[in-house]
């Protein structure tokens, strides 16, 4: 890969999606010079971040007549990692002081990130990019090579047909559920995590949680403060393990469930036995492109999608075809960025890509090294991935504090779950963060 000799060329783009993918996305498309359509099925920016208490008719959303809802977030979610490390890099994602109705805790609720969102919109015009209540229906190749690419929308119930020279896929991988496999003989209520919002409907119940990540962490939390009682189900403990967890008198952690039965019973693998009213799956989601129609070019298998070089470029479509925010377990935010800078300097031709026979031969020596398919999207070491990417578009890499306070972001969840957000011992990484905050706005860049 190396900079482009081709002059500098402007593209007619459409991003999908204005989320935080999204916003960025658009926002460096048009420092590259590219026009640029985003198109966003809701009212407003913020993706998933913006809050309703509405959920799907379906539960579990399984059924696919179910009215969709595309936010996960409920009431009292508050953000897993300090707001220091989920901004921008230009635009930081501070307390605003004198504000009274800005959260200016360090893990502030779903609301001040959405606020944030509409704030870095506003800064940047983006919003006069975007046609809102518009979902885009089909994605597919106007040509053989993908240099050209059909989009149909709709707004207002008319269908709109127009073509662009790229699209850039935003739409995020928090929408369609995966579920843990429970007998249709099991007689107890079943819901996904999606679908979750307040804990009053599990009043006095016995519920069990199948998850312990960041949101079966806090939603059996959540629930625990009205249920009888909740039990959480982990995969990752060993398989005899029963214990009380601290700080609440009616939560435990058990080992995975070995089976469910007619009377309401669930059985853990520790032997232990509850009769559950309801099953709350937090397992997370699969990748899912409903509108994407790529003629067997880009496929979804065992959660990995593919074949797509770096995460983003899928070989035989780019750079018309590109995806930002697939991969997880990464700094969202940071990745979404640079993800998008990339995308933005090849399709003017600034930075070149391989060829699509090189890029390929990369993704099959890529693949030989991962466990599973499911794993193929986590990062096993971002700072690697975050700096060859920056490397190849000429901007700075990924600081070390904002590395350091993801790391230790990701440990306190489980090591911490009850206290992390509001006990901490990283001032130092805070310090260094506001001491480049304070370099931005004194070179005025933010």
């Amino acid at each position: 890969m190396s900079k482009g000799a081709n002059p500098i060329s402007s593209r007619r783009v459409a991003v999908i999606g204005a989320g935080a993918a999204g916003l960025v996305a658009a926002r460096e498309l048009r420092r590259e010079s590219h026009s640029v359509v985003v198109f966003e099925r809701q009212k407003q920016v913020g993706g998933l971040w913006v809050y309703t208490p509405l959920a799907e008719s379906d539960p579990v959303s399984l059924d696919p007549a179910r009215s969709i809802v595309h936010s996960s977030v409920y009431s009292s979610l508050r953000t897993n990692l300090p707001r220091e490390c989920m901004g921008f890099s230009d635009f930081p994602f501070v307390p605003r002081p004198g504000d009274e109705s800005r959260d200016p805790r360090r893990y502030p609720s779903h609301r001040e990130v959405l606020m944030y969102l509409q704030d870095f919109a506003r800064e940047y015009k983006i919003e006069e990019m975007i046609r809102f209540e518009t979902e885009v229906v089909r994605v597919e190749p106007a040509a053989e090579d993908g240099r050209k690419w059909r989009v149909q929308s709709v707004s207002s119930g008319c269908l709109t047909d127009e073509f662009f020279d790229a699209v850039v896929v935003c739409n995020g991988h928090f929408t369609e559920p995966r579920l843990a496999h429970i007998p249709d003989s099991w007689p107890g209520k079943q819901i996904h995590s999606h679908n979750y919002r307040v804990p009053g409907p599990f009043k006095d119940q016995v519920v069990v949680v199948i998850g312990n990540y960041a949101s079966g962490a806090d939603i059996s939390r959540d629930i625990a403060s009205v249920a009888k009682e909740v039990h959480i189900a982990s995969r990752t403990i060993a398989s005899e393990i029963f214990e009380k967890l601290p700080g609440l008198t009616n939560l435990w952690l058990n080992s995975m469930i070995e089976s469910t039965h007619e009377d309401g019973s669930v059985v853990f693998q520790n032997g232990k036995v509850v009769y559950a009213d309801t099953i709350v799956h937090c397992t997370g989601y699969k990748y899912f492109f409903p509108f994407l129609d790529t003629n067997g070019y880009v496929n979804i298998d065992d959660n990995r999608v593919g074949p797509i070089y770096k995460h983003v470029f899928p070989p035989a479509l780019a750079p018309g075809l590109s995806f930002i925010g697939i991969p997880f377990n990464a700094l969202q935010c940071f990745m979404f960025e640079i993800q998008s800078k990339w995308v933005a300097a090849v399709l003017s031709g600034r930075v070149m890509l391989l060829t699509r026979d090189k890029m390929m031969e990369d993704v099959v020596a890529f693949y030989e090294k991962v466990e599973a398919k499911r794993y193929t999207h986590r990062l096993r070491d971002q700072v690697e991935y975050f700096n060859w990417i920056t490397e190849q578009c000429g901007c700075l890499p990924v600081e070390r504090w904002r590395e350091q306070e993801h790391s230790l972001g990701d440990d306190r969840i489980f090591t911490q779950c009850d206290t992390y957000r509001d006990q901490w011992d990283d001032d130092h990484l805070i310090a260094e963060a506001y001491e480049d905050f304070a370099k931005l706005i004194q070179n005025g860049v933010c």
